[in-house]
């Protein structure tokens, strides 16, 4: 298709040009020497044969289609769709099925669990370490001293804050040798703040623990030395579950607290 596009368009440049050429050329006069003196020539054989020999018929050709400036105008091709792909087939879809409803069989009440009846020396242990304290009582007989601050700790206004922030460490029950072993170490350890110390077991009224004096003359007056005596008693394995505090300062003023074996018991 595209080689005779191109002869068909080399013919058609080339028809213009010679008609151009035609066109442009002036047309030739007769010579007077031709027309005085003509000359029978003879015809050349190559003349006489063409001329004898009669000419092929040419097929005759369609008009072809110009456009304004002499070339050949072709028609359009024609458009081709694109091809549909096939359809595929498909399987058919199986219809909704409804599943049966589950029934499920009704499930037994819960039965009530039975509570153990609590043990009152379980009880009394698993509470907490501090107890809310019974009123108190001031010993009569006592005499407030002064409050004046030595740095020795000798004084209710040095001890109290220290006493009220360990409160946790005043005893101590350990159980050693089959039996138990109450200590008060730790209300030793500050006793020239106090006036007098109460201790009471299992719910017995308090009872007073007779204090050390102490030791002006040493750098610790507090220390406990040999004839202080021991900072514990003993009693029997296991009977010792409540414990009840009193501490009266030399100021007269009073704080108590309760303990329960399980808060103060130590290896």
């Amino acid at each position: 298709m595209l080689e005779i596009f191109l002869l068909m368009l080399a013919t058609s440049v080339h028809q213009a040009a010679e008609m151009d050429a035609a066109l442009s050329m002036p047309a030739e006069t007769p010579s007077i020497t031709a027309l005085e003196t003509p000359t029978a020539t003879a015809p050349d054989a190559a003349q006489m044969a063409e001329e004898e020999t009669p000419p092929e018929a040419a097929e005759p050709t369609p008009p072809q289609q110009t456009s304004a400036l002499n070339l050949p105008v072709f028609p359009p091709a024609a458009s081709t769709a694109p091809a549909q792909p096939a359809p595929v087939a498909t399987a058919p879809q199986p219809a909704p099925q409804t599943a049966a409803p589950v029934i499920f069989a009704p499930q037994p009440a819960p039965q009530p669990v039975p509570q153990p009846t609590p043990n009152p020396q379980e009880q009394t242990s698993a509470q907490l370490a501090f107890l809310a304290p019974k009123a108190q009582t001031v010993t009569p007989g006592l005499v407030a001293e002064p409050q004046v601050p030595t740095g020795r700790f000798l004084t209710a206004l040095e001890v109290r804050p220290i006493l009220n922030a360990t409160k946790s460490n005043w005893i101590a029950v350990r159980e050693y040798g089959g039996k138990d072993l109450l200590y008060v170490t730790h209300l030793w350890s500050w006793r020239c703040g106090l006036l007098e110390l109460r201790v009471g077991l299992n719910g017995a009224p308090a009872e007073p623990w007779p204090l050390p004096q102490c030791h002006l003359d040493k750098p610790q007056a507090a220390a406990i030395l040999e004839g202080d005596g021991n900072p514990y008693r003993e009693f029997p394995l296991r009977t010792v579950q409540l414990i009840e505090v009193m501490v009266t300062y030399d100021d007269l003023t009073t704080d108590k607290v309760r303990f329960n074996r399980a808060g103060v018991v130590i290896p």
